[in-house]
This record gives structure tokens, C-alpha cells and sequence, in this order.
């Protein structure tokens, strides 16, 4: 196992342990999110709570903001807050939501739930970052099923009229949404096409199999907004999470569901 599919692992048992303490979540969505949030933070940007503090940074966007249990994760493994906030998820008095809340979560860039908001909020950050003359960069993560939205293509349609070479979408195309797989409620292929007719320089990327490959693509110069296509899976890294549509929300869970999930982690 290398260094990377560790970190990986150890993000989807923080997870677990999130949901177990807050007794519900969306963790496959979560789980098919861990290695694009991990190449972002901890090898592309390089995310800390001291960067966060000045406009002179990067900024990573979760618009899916379903799969906030990994952005949760990871912003604990990079000493944004302490870990006893796990035992507060979902509850009064703790910071952790269903959905991020900006202001509330140490290093969570933009409030999420709504779906189809967080490429124009990036592009507007995008576009600032610019005019300030700040050499940073602005990535927003989104979902296969957010990409229903029309405001996804009208946002494409701004970054390409403002030539932002700054801005990146990563898209999760882990295939299923909340009520059935992409190509039965809402087929999005050819997908690659689309995003290249809006001007963006396109590419895809095998997470599955292949997930160091995100870094390399993200550390290329840029010319012009770009489309990063993210093939993974619904609940990855899980046998009984992989693309089972039951688990994509659950609001109660046993210590024995807990069990089996931690058994079930590859």
C-alpha cells in the first residue's frame, strides 16, 4: 500500500467514525470524494489553517456539499479543529452539519446544500483573485447529478468569457445519484464534449485505479479555465458501499452496520 492509499483509508475510517457519532450522513458520497480532496489538500495546495487566514491562498470549494464528511475528515487531519467535534456531529452546540457552513467550520470556504451554487461562487473568487493581482488558484468540486443544473452551464459559460486560467471543476462522476444512476435520470455523455464546447480545457481521470494521475494533471500550466472528469465510485474503498443506491442517505445505523462497514474497507 503506498503512502497515498493510506492517508486514503485512514480518511474513509474518520468518516465512519463521523457518521457512527452522528448516527446519520451521506458516506458514499463522501467515500467517492476522499482521493480528489486529498490530492488538492495535502499534495496540489497544500491547505493549512495558517494559509486560510490571509486572501493570498488557494481555495478549494465543495459545492457537492452532501459529501461534507470528507471535507470534515481532512480538514481535521490538517489541524483546522479538534477531533472531539466528531462526537458533536449533526447535534446542537457542535460545528460539524449535514452540510458546511462557512464561518462555522474552520477552513470550509463556502456554505453547501442547495446544489449547482458553488462553480459561480468560485468563479466570482476566481475572478477577484485576478483583479487583486494574486497569483492563487480556485478549484470547486461538484457532482455528477449536481450537473443537472442549469447553473452549472451558465457559470461554465462565465469562466470561459472571462478567460479565467486560474479556475478548475473537479466533477465526481461516480455515476449514481439520489434516485438512480446518471444515465437513467439524466444522461450526461458525452461529457467530455460538453465541457470542451464551453472552452474549458477537458480531461478525464481513472480515481479507481489511477488516482495519482489528478496531480499530475493539476500541476500542468493552465490557458484557460479547466474540466477535470473524476471517474469513480459511489462509496469507493468500501465493498458493501460500492455503488449500493441504499446507503446514500442514511439517518440511522446500528453498531453492527459500523462493524461490517469497518470490516468491509479495502
Amino acid at each position: 500500500m503506498t503512502e497515498f492509499s493510506k492517508l486514503c483509508k485512514d480518511i474513509r475510517f474518520d468518516i465512519l467514525e463521523i457518521f457512527e457519532k452522528g448516527g446519520r450522513g451521506h458516506v458514499p458520497s463522501a467515500y467517492s470524494l476522499v482521493e480528489i480532496l486529498a490530492t488538492l489538500y495535502f499534495d496540489t495546495f497544500k491547505l493549512i489553517p495558517e494559509n486560510f487566514k490571509t486572501q493570498d491562498r488557494h481555495r478549494v470549494l465543495l459545492s457537492k456539499g452532501h459529501g461534507c464528511l470528507a471535507l470534515y475528515a481532512i480538514l481535521y487531519r490538517l489541524n483546522f479543529y479538534d477531533k472531539s467535534e466528531f462526537h458533536k456531529f449533526c447535534k446542537v452546540g457542535g460545528i460539524l452539519g449535514g452540510h458546511p457552513t462557512r464561518g462555522k467550520v474552520p477552513g470550509v470556504e463556502i456554505s453547501a446544500g442547495s446544489l449547482g451554487h458553488g462553480m459561480s461562487l468560485g468563479i466570482g473568487q476566481a475572478i477577484s483573485l485576478k483583479r487583486k493581482g494574486l497569483d492563487k488558484k480556485v478549484a470547486v468540486i461538484v457532482g455528477d447529478g449536481e450537473c443537472n443544473e442549469g447553473s452549472i452551464w451558465e457559470a461554465a459559460l462565465s469562466a470561459n468569457k472571462n478567460n479565467l486560467d486560474n479556475f478548475t471543476v473537479l466533477i465526481d462522476y461516480n455515476k449514481i445519484q439520489s434516485y438512480g444512476p446518471v444515465a437513467t435520470v439524466c444522461p450526461l455523455e458525452p461529457f467530455q464534449d460538453k465541457w470542451k464546447s464551453f472552452g474549458f480545457e477537458t480531461y478525464e481521470v481513472d480515481m479507481i485505479n489511477n488516482p495519482r494521475e489528478l496531480k499530475a494533471i493539476l500541476d500542468k500550466e493552465q490557458k484557460s479555465p479547466r474540466a477535470i472528469i473524476c471517474h469513480t465510485k459511489k462509496g469507493q474503498g468500501n465493498s458493501i458501499l460500492e455503488s449500493d443506491i441504499t446507503w446514500h442517505h442514511k439517518n440511522k445505523v446500528s453498531k453492527e452496520d459500523i462493524e461490517l462497514l469497518k470490516g468491509a474497507m479495502l
